[in-house]
């Protein structure tokens, strides 16, 4: 099971926090704590300067996009795809994150202390990759953090056709089996043809508090 680091001294909540308005703090640290605090509490890093350098900023969307494990849709095309895939959670972790962070991609703002700080979580037991295969070779996958029946994704890659969207589908495979919740920050067009639909934050702060007293996958439990 996931090793409890030791408490955060800084203050993450989501009192200050206004309707609309998805930047709600800066500062503080990337401490195991502190992140484990602010995904408790709805909130998760991003920096703030270029390639996501400089201050650290810390968002919670409002509106927040989720999917819920029912509402998942699986074209015809992406059932083809996944039979030519093989998946593997936590195995490659880091290669996970390295593909997310890779040059030219949207995950730029993933920085070397963004992926240091994913990568102690990981080692805890608290950040976890699902990983899509082919040929013996790494080809998608992403990445994430499970607290009770909650996976707060973070980010994904491809390097197949498809292989980033069957990921996600493996990923609903696995949270569905404790009735949980998949977080996926923002909404965007290309997610919503997966399921991903939009929730306010007063929402969302209910839907995470319900499935973080959900189990924890046992995909993502460690012996």
């Amino acid at each position: 099971m996931p090793i409890e680091p030791p408490l955060s001294p800084w203050n993450l909540d989501l009192g200050q926090a206004q309707p609309g308005e998805d930047l709600v703090g800066v500062g503080a640290d990337l401490a195991p704590g502190t992140l484990l605090s602010a995904y408790r509490s709805g909130l998760f890093p991003m920096g703030l300067g270029p390639r996501g350098g400089g201050v650290l900023g810390w968002w919670s969307p409002d509106p927040r996009g989720v999917l819920f494990p029912n509402d998942l849709r699986v074209s015809r095309s992406l059932r083809r795809s996944m039979t030519r895939f093989e998946f593997r959670v936590d195995t490659a972790f880091e290669e996970v994150v390295d593909g997310c962070a890779a040059p030219g991609r949207a995950g730029r703002w993933i920085t070397p202390s963004i992926a240091r700080a994913y990568a102690e979580l990981h080692h805890l037991g608290w950040a976890h990759s699902v990983e899509t295969w082919q040929d013996g070779e790494l080809v998608g996958g992403l990445y994430g953090v499970a607290i009770g029946g909650l996976f707060a994704g973070e980010s994904m890659f491809h390097r197949a056709t498809d292989a980033s969207k069957a990921a996600l589908v493996h990923l609903v495979s696995l949270v569905s089996a404790t009735d949980g919740l998949i977080d996926v920050q923002w909404w965007t067009e290309h997610l919503a043809t997966l399921g991903v639909t939009e929730v306010s934050r007063t929402a969302y702060a209910q839907l995470l508090a319900d499935a973080r007293r959900q189990p924890l996958p046992p995909a993502f439990g460690r012996p």
